[in-house]
């Protein structure tokens, strides 16, 4: 019996699992694609989703399909003040993305560039409306100059001291700010209206010199602080600093980096930046405040920053690529008679969602799987062992009768 007893467990096996259905298809990480191709599937990506709106356009307004790309063009090209409009507005778009990079870089999640450029305009506004005229264009100018930079470089480090030290959330914090901003734009605004309207009129004293243009000046500005913001993300140590706090914090202290040190510096660049647009934005361009003139660029950045992977001259593209996207559908609007932004909120957000979609087919790729499932295959020689051992205790039975 004991000899049985020891069969019996040498035979043992596990119990056979269930079979399991394999899924017809995996998502698997695809390694980097060359430059050239994930180039070619984001430009495949805008034309499908360009091709959608307009036949999303025949479908809707009954009319050609093509009279929806040439009214895209003709929003953003068809006069010489179109072209200027178009690159004013790519410049400003492009000065708060450069704001937001650094500090996406090193995983700061600043979503409060709206009330950072805010904050510049009213500085910006305040010189203008109690200086101007009263004291010298060449005295009033460098203090505006000075004083939306720092309004926007505060604004910002509010939330990095609370960060560094108290391990605050950025992103809800920075969001707060921006509703603070607003408020504050509004009450001042009741102060310096004394008529109830909310709205001041342009200020014609004090105002930012031209350079050949009413556009030229916000433009170059774009230009040099894109190039700087290359050269010292990519060469300078503070860029290399940024780099190694964003990917661990813990990394960055063993090597002797001082967290709280470079997120601060960091955070005040980018208030900075959100400064000058905002002095552009009073000073150059509007010449008075009011609490929308931030027109909400800084969470349009935020996609302008992610669709250039951080990169100050990918970024660019992005940049113009947004307006002009944002100025065509406008002027589809604008030709054909609609008397609402539905349309165009609708055939923005298509392409849009075309745009970060392809972005998955960038990072990853679809694998079918080649075999078929089953189950598990060791359960065969589990029945195998069974059979056997029963007879074995037959045979044993009938040589003891």
């Amino acid at each position: 019996m004991n000899d049985v007893t020891k069969e019996t467990e040498e035979v043992k096996q596990p119990q056979p699992q269930k079979s399991v259905r394999e899924p017809l298809f995996h998502v698997v990480k695809r390694d980097a694609l060359p430059v050239w191709k994930a180039l070619l599937i984001r430009l495949g990506a805008i034309l499908i989703g360009t091709v959608a709106c307009s036949i999303l356009f025949a479908i809707t307004m009954k009319e050609n399909p093509f009279d929806f790309f040439v009214s895209i063009f003709e929003g953003c090209f068809k006069t010489e003040r179109r072209i200027w409009i178009l690159l004013r507005d790519t410049s400003l778009l492009l000065l708060v993305s450069m704001a937001l990079v650094p500090a996406f870089r090193m995983k700061f999640w600043n979503l409060g560039g709206n009330g950072q450029i805010l904050m510049g305009c009213l500085a910006t506004t305040a010189c203008m409306f109690y200086l101007g005229g009263k004291w010298p264009d060449g005295v009033v100018i460098p203090l505006m100059i000075v004083s939306g930079i720092l309004a926007g470089m505060v604004w910002a480090l509010i939330p990095a001291i609370f960060k560094a030290f108290f391990k605050t959330n950025e992103s809800l914090f920075t969001l707060m700010m921006n509703y603070l901003a607003s408020g504050i734009v509004v009450g001042v605004l009741k102060v310096w209206v004394k008529s109830g309207s909310g709205t001041l009129p342009p200020i014609g004293d004090a105002n930012l010199p031209e350079i050949g243009n009413q556009y030229l000046l916000t433009i170059l500005v774009a230009v040099l602080i894109t190039a700087l913001m290359y050269v010292y993300l990519r060469f300078s140590k503070q860029g290399y600093e940024i780099s190694v706090v964003g990917e661990s914090e813990n990394t960055a202290r063993y090597i002797g980096i001082n967290v709280r040190k470079v997120v601060i510096r960091t955070l005040a660049i980018s208030g900075a930046i959100c400064g000058l647009t905002g002095l552009l934005l009073s000073g150059a361009i509007n010449h008075n405040i009011t609490s929308t003139m931030d027109d909400n660029m800084g969470f349009t950045a935020i996609m302008a920053a992610w669709l250039g992977k951080f990169n100050p001259l990918v970024i660019v593209a992005t940049s113009f690529f947004i307006n002009f996207i944002d100025k065509g559908v406008g002027q589809v609007n604008t030709d054909f008679g609609l008397t609402n932004s539905a349309f165009s909120e609708v055939a923005i957000g298509i392409i849009y969602f075309f745009i970060i979609g392809c972005e998955f087919f960038i990072q990853y790729k679809i694998r079918r799987n080649a075999g078929k499932s089953g189950g598990d295959k060791s359960s065969g020689k589990v029945r195998f062992s069974l059979k056997k051992l029963f007879f074995r205790r037959r045979e044993e039975k009938g040589g003891e009768e």
